[in-house]
């Protein structure tokens, strides 16, 4: 089965139409939360994702704060005021949705987790002390993780756990036990800009990273014209 693994898609409809033309066609979509917040088309991207064959979908940080479920004391003033705005978008069904999400859940032998294993909605995992603490919050072989932004895969044998950060278009070969990350779709934070993804080879255990433009131009101007904080703008462009 060919699974196409994206996160932290965030509202941004234009990199998410890009992620899924360049993917081409799956058999399962396995999106590791945070379909919401920052960017301007919370309910175009919920009802796009709908569509995807077998889609199974986490909820993420922004997605919980969307719909109450988180308090925004740990958000900085422009994510509070992101959040503020996406609350008012939101439509019945969007909200019905993101309701039903939960922030991890267990296959055959991928644990998939929005933030961690051990904290599924919150925990950032950067670097390979943390991660490694990590490990003995799931027993299957693969972990997939998204909410850093950034793609990187961490793996653990008899000795120690490595981080290693995935080149785009090369294909791995995933050995037990492992955490991946496949970057952000919506807001990357790896200074490259293009939309990030990867596609999962279950039979195999083959990930392909790779990375799309799209446009970002596009994406800005609608933010703008909501009102929404200038720095998520201009960090579109960054990739930062």
């Amino acid at each position: 089965m060919r699974a196409l693994v994206l996160s932290d898609i965030h509202a941004n409809a234009n990199a998410l139409e890009s992620v899924l033309k360049l993917a081409g066609p799956v058999d399962a979509v396995w999106c590791l939360g945070d379909v919401v917040g920052y960017g301007p088309d919370p309910n175009e991207v919920i009802a796009r994702l709908r569509l995807l064959p077998n889609l199974l979908c986490l909820q993420g940080n922004h997605d919980a704060a969307a719909i109450g479920a988180l308090a925004l004391d740990g958000f900085n003033q422009e994510a509070r005021a992101s959040v503020e705005w996406l609350r008012n978008q939101l439509t019945p069904d969007s909200l019905k949705f993101l309701q039903s999400l939960q922030p991890r859940l267990e296959l055959e032998d991928v644990t998939l987790a929005h933030a961690s294993p051990r904290q599924p909605t919150l925990e950032y995992l950067l670097d390979v002390y943390t991660a490694g603490e990590n490990f003995d919050h799931f027993d299957s072989s693969f972990c997939f993780v998204g909410h850093t932004h950034i793609p990187v895969l961490f793996h653990k044998n008899e000795f120690q756990v490595t981080l290693h950060i995935p080149q785009t278009e090369r294909s791995l070969v995933l050995e037990p036990r492992c955490i991946v990350n496949p970057g952000s779709v919506g807001q990357p934070r790896d200074r490259d800009p293009r939309a990030a993804f990867a596609v999962y080879d279950d039979q195999e255990h083959v990930w392909a990273y790779q990375r799309v433009e799209y446009d970002i131009p596009a994406v800005q101007k609608r933010m703008q014209a909501a009102g929404l904080p200038e720095r998520h703008i201009a960090r579109l462009a960054s990739g930062w």
